[in-house]
């Protein structure tokens, strides 16, 4: 295995994924030579660019520096990429991102975060009540923290929060020292084929926690009593879990609660961000900091300035005529758990929902999900497949879901003719009383800034 502290250059292929981007700017802080490949130019590619980092967009071998010491690659990245095949071709020391995170975390106390959804929001706030009471830690996350407009910052402490993703079961060279399990819905089943198989990949992740260390685990998950952990804490909304929310109140979008974490109870905890399980994924990373001794007062003043990531719930516009909200949901749970959050909160709104689908296989094996999770809006827009790593699978399509839904009011529009639908509902001032949602993990987030734009002119 190759020494870290010896190597001076690192290229990145595939450098602009959101945890690639991670370690690229942790090895830039720590002096070491990097740059990078990605397939297109993209807000966070231009922002490693300004921090110093350069970014090629072509896949060019003549590209790729013949002095890197390592190369780092997703597995996103195709077969038939040329500067990968190069550097294979070449005996170029090659390691996948989850053998770099491994390595970096195996002389730190680490903390780390899975599950199929709520590990962004989790991890980060957990980082976050770290960073802003003064304990410090290495933070790489999956999302840009609103408060840093980051996924990575550093500390003298020798602590990481990480954000440790199932896929190509990645997760499982880590070795926690406390874990948190937040969610194991099917997802991922061209990697893992069954759901069973994901799961038990989770049952893997959770025996890899050191002796002395503790899972969290959120309550009613499947195969609770499979979990290998030597001490096990439960979270909840629920009455019956070891860290629980509960006198919920609604204030302007936002959230005010009481969490007892075993026998203590935190009063009227400050939560500025919508989505009610977001109080209870705030829960969790209260129970986490005080399991660390981190004092109750400094935790409740950081939940409060806690702002979010970004495409987490994140309000673009929260005014009382239209409120616009984008969320990297993706998952039928995760995608239900946002609108029904989001109509509690603005009951009175008119909900339209702006949804792409992320990969052809996910669309084919949860279409029916997808379809009951969108039936809830009023109004439904599906854009076309986003295939990221895919080849299209012959008949699988938007209207594979929309086939399958029973709400009248839905159609397949492309970005340009969704654009062009709100402009003639602006023209008709038919915007007033709104609640827009869009949702997706693929280029659908290049939306948000022109939908902005409407709804604020709509707004004059």
């Amino acid at each position: 295995m190759i020494s870290l502290d010896n190597i001076k250059r690192i290229y990145f292929i595939g450098i602009g994924g959101i945890g690639m981007s991670a370690l690229a700017r942790y090895f830039a802080f720590h002096g070491k030579e990097v740059s990078g490949y990605d397939r297109t130019s993209t807000p966070l590619t231009k922002q490693l660019e300004s921090e110093g980092i350069p970014v090629v967009h072509h896949d060019d071998e003549n590209l790729a520096p013949k002095d890197a010491e390592m190369v780092v690659y997703t597995p996103a990245i195709p077969a038939e990429h040329r500067q990968l095949n190069f550097y294979r071709q070449n005996n170029y020391p090659l390691y996948k991102r989850s053998e770099v995170l491994g390595m970096i975390t195996e002389r730190s106390f680490n903390i780390c975060v899975a599950g199929t959804h709520g590990k962004t929001t989790v991890s980060t706030m957990i980082a976050h009540i770290l960073r802003d009471t003064g304990y410090g830690c290495n933070a790489f996350l999956g999302g840009i923290s609103t408060n840093y407009n980051s996924n990575f910052w550093s500390s003298d402490r020798n602590m990481c929060v990480i954000e440790a993703d199932e896929y190509d079961r990645s997760f499982l060279r880590l070795s926690p020292n406390l874990a948190v399990i937040t969610a194991m819905d099917a997802d991922h089943l061209d990697i893992y084929g069954t759901e069973q198989a994901m799961q038990d990949s989770f049952i893997e992740f959770s025996g890899k926690i050191k002796s002395d260390g503790m899972l969290f685990v959120k309550e009613g998950l499947a195969r609770m009593e499979e979990f290998r952990a030597p001490k096990k804490i439960t979270y909840s909304l629920k009455e019956n879990a070891d860290i629980k929310a509960g006198n919920i109140r609604v204030m302007n979008g936002y959230y005010i609660f009481d969490v007892k974490v075993n026998d203590e109870l935190i009063e009227d905890v400050a939560l500025n961000m919508g989505g009610l399980h977001n109080v209870e994924n705030a829960s969790v990373a209260i129970g986490v900091a005080r399991q660390l001794n981190i004092e109750t007062e400094a935790i409740k003043l950081a939940v409060e300035d806690f702002r979010g990531v970004k495409r987490r719930f994140e309000y673009i516009i929260k005014k009382k005529r239209i409120v616009y909200i984008d969320d990297y949901a993706h998952h039928p749970e995760e995608l239900g758990t946002l609108i029904k959050s989001a109509m509690n909160l603005f009951p009175d709104k008119h909900c339209t929902v702006i949804f792409q689908p992320h990969l052809f296989s996910r669309t084919r094996d949860l279409a029916s999900d997808f379809a009951s999770t969108l039936d809830q809006a009023n109004e439904v827009i599906v854009l076309p497949i986003y295939p990221a790593r895919e080849l299209p699978i012959p008949g699988v399509t938007a209207e594979t879901i929309t086939g399958k839904m029973k709400n009248d009011n839905t159609r397949i529009l492309d970005k340009k003719m969704t654009l062009n639908y709100l402009k003639e509902l602006a023209a008709k001032n038919q915007l007033e009383n709104r609640l827009i949602i869009t949702a997706g993990a693929g280029d659908i987030d290049t939306l948000v800034e022109p939908v902005k734009e409407i709804l604020t002119a709509n707004l004059k």
